[in-house]
C-alpha cells in the first residue's frame, strides 16, 4: 500500500505524516509499515544540530500511524467516519538511535480488541536491529463525536 492509499485511511498530513508504505499486513493481526528518514524532516532543525537522531516520540507516533492503519484496513466499511486516537503507552524504550538515511521497518502487533480500544505492541527496526519498542492501546471513536 503507497502513501496515497494512505493518506485516505488516516487523517495526518506532513510534517505528522510518518509511514510511508504499508509492506505487509493480515487484518486484525499485525502491520508492517515504512518510514524512510530523511534529512529533510523539520525536527533534525533542533534534534540535534550536528547530530541529528529521530525524536523517540516520532517513533512511537510512526507506531500509532501503523497500528490504525492496521485497524481501518481491519474495520472495512465500518471504520467510515472513524478516527483512532491514542490512549495510552507502556513500557516504551528506544535503544538505537534512528538517523536520517535510515529505513525503519514499523512492525506492529495487535493484542487484545474489546469494542472500541485495541491494545498493540509494537518495535521499530532498522534491518534485524531494534531501534525502539512499545505497547500501546488505542481508541477508535466517531470523527464527530471526537471534536
Amino acid at each position: 500500500m503507497d502513501i496515497q492509499e494512505i493518506m485516505k485511511m488516516i487523517p495526518h498530513r506532513y510534517p505528522i505524516l510518518l509511514v510511508d508504505r504499508l509492506l505487509d499486513y493480515k487484518e486484525g493481526e499485525y502491520a508492517v509499515g515504512l518510514k524512510n528518514v530523511s534529512m529533510n524532516e523539520p525536527h533534525f532543525q533542533g534534534h540535534f544540530p550536528g547530530v541529528p537522531v529521530m525524536p523517540g516520540v516520532l517513533i512511537i507516533e510512526a507506531m500509532a500511524q501503523t497500528s490504525a492503519i492496521l485497524v481501518v484496513k481491519t474495520l472495512g466499511e465500518e471504520a467510515q467516519g472513524k478516527i483512532v486516537y491514542f490512549m495510552t503507552i507502556d513500557d516504551a524504550r528506544f535503544r538505537k538511535p534512528v538517523t536520517p538515511g535510515d529505513s525503519l521497518h514499523i512492525h506492529v502487533e495487535k493484542t487484545q480488541a474489546r469494542r472500541n480500544v485495541w491494545k498493540f505492541k509494537g518495535e521499530a527496526k532498522i534491518g534485524d536491529t531494534v531501534c525502539a519498542e512499545a505497547t500501546f492501546s488505542a481508541m477508535i471513536m466517531d470523527e464527530k463525536a471526537s471534536v
